[in-house]
């Protein structure tokens, strides 16, 4: 079936070019939202009844023309590090001259940050435009009894992503998985590469109890006869089901040998190089006007490449002014430093603290602002951040399926590790910035990219302050 709109002489409206917000008939971004809004949001409440099946999506790209067909595509899953890994791959392709698009989830504060053309955030109307689209498909789907009547919230962003880079014409997206891999929505995409960045314990009620069942759900995305790229040794549970799944399809399995105390970034630039070395193996060329074909490779992420590929809210450091109150010694000091990251799972807090004391001014203790979502293993986590944090400041994440601040200050108490309790983030971020300074420590925000996302105005706000 074609598109919602073809039962109409209506053009489709060019998705990638902005309209003024006062031109007539031009969408508006959060009258759409409240449109959408309407829809399931599993990334707003507790995900035990969360139904995970690729139906809907593939009503909705039927009705839509397949826009999932119009580009070449490189899927990544993992429990953590997926992002990073997506822009690196982005800013690597748009060196080598390819014209190139990411879909990334969650986002930290705009919905537009989800979709990226030409290494450029998406405009509002484009994106309203393209989710009003998808929004009309599905309720040609609901209207007609058809799979697509059971699309979710992120089903739809989903298909509003794939429409704008069709209309781009874009040669290449590197799509993030949301949740899982094998029935995620992004799993229609016909991908070339696959990566899987690690596997560890996370949305268990949906993926499995195990790591090896949560394995099997993220290696879903691999495609028969492509290329999976992942660190997972053969010897590993979740590797050994990485070696299966790979061996079962006829794909290629490259391994990415890292020492166990390779930085965070060290492992993501590993991940993306091996991509990118393979891409160049199987043909694929940079593509300037001004010079000669090369092979792509992993050449491409260098100092500039990396530093394109940064995203808010992981490791993101900002050092904003001293709030004007003395550290204990007395001594008075001009910056502050803020570190926002939304580590969410035990093991990558820890590594992200491990990488946070490679700066000289980081090392000591920190005060922390933390809050988790409901289905977060909040022991696990305070456990690791009682290892560097002086104190705790417990709050509550955006929305209504976090932890509650009190019961995360029980269990820190039950841990030995200092705690306050404060339920409003924005008050929340205030005392520990006091009392950051009255430590003369630095402050971290962690535990959800949600929990980032409402404080980093707040935080970026604070670099003007006088």
């Amino acid at each position: 079936m074609g598109f919602a709109l073809s039962m109409t002489n209506t053009p489709m409206p060019n998705l990638t070019q902005d309209t003024p917000s006062d031109t007539p008939g031009a969408p508006d971004l959060a009258a759409t939202l409240r449109r959408l809004d309407a829809l399931t949001n599993w990334e707003l409440r507790p995900r035990g009844g969360m139904r995970v099946e690729l139906d809907p999506m593939l009503d909705l790209m039927a009705r839509l023309g397949d826009p999932h067909h119009a580009f070449r595509s490189l899927h990544v899953a993992g429990t953590k590090g997926k992002g990073s890994v997506c822009a690196l791959l982005e800013a690597a392709l748009l060196a080598a001259g390819w014209r190139v698009g990411r879909y990334a989830s969650p986002h930290v504060e705009r919905v537009t940050e989800r979709v990226s053309i030409m290494g450029q955030e998406a405009q509002e109307s484009g994106l309203s435009r393209a989710i009003t689209l998808a929004l009309d498909a599905y309720e040609a789907a609901a209207a007609a009894g058809t799979p697509g009547a059971q699309a979710s919230w992120f089903d739809i962003l989903t298909a509003a992503a794939f429409l704008m880079f069709k209309e781009a014409k874009l040669d290449w997206a590197v799509v993030e998985v949301g949740l899982g891999g094998r029935l995620d929505s992004t799993n229609v995409v016909a991908s070339e590469i696959a990566v899987v960045t690690n596997i560890e314990l996370e949305h268990t009620e949906v993926l499995g109890h195990t790591r090896s069942a949560i394995a099997r759900e993220k290696a879903g995305i691999l495609k028969a006869g492509t290329t999976l790229v992942t660190p997972l040794a053969a010897d590993d549970e979740a590797g050994q089901v990485m070696v299966e799944t790979a061996t079962r399809l006829g794909a290629t399995l490259l391994r990415a040998n890292l020492p166990k105390e390779a930085s965070i970034e060290a492992q993501n630039a590993a991940l993306a190089g091996l991509v990118l070395d393979r891409l160049g193996a199987l043909g694929l060329t940079t593509r300037h006007a001004d010079a000669l074909p090369k092979s792509i490779g992993a050449w491409l992420l260098d100092a500039t490449t990396l530093a394109a590929a940064r995203l808010p809210g992981r490791a993101e450091r900002f050092d904003i002014p001293w709030p004007g109150v003395a550290t204990t010694t007395g001594t008075p000091a001009r910056l502050l430093p803020v570190v926002l990251d939304g580590a969410h799972v035990p093991f990558n807090l820890e590594t992200v603290l491990r990488d946070l004391r490679l700066q000289p001014d980081l090392k000591g203790a920190c005060v922390a602002v933390i809050g988790f979502a409901a289905d977060k293993d909040a022991k696990g986590l305070i456990e690791v951040l009682g290892r560097q944090a002086a104190v705790a400041i417990c709050t509550e994440m955006p929305g209504a399926r976090g932890h509650k601040a009190a019961e995360l200050a029980g269990i820190a108490a039950s841990l030995g590790l200092s705690s306050e309790v404060e339920t409003e983030p924005r008050l929340a971020l205030e005392r520990g910035i006091t009392l950051a300074a009255t430590l003369g420590s630095f402050l971290l925000v962690t535990g959800s990219l949600h929990l980032v996302g409402a404080l980093r105005p707040l935080v970026r706000g604070r670099l003007s302050a006088p």
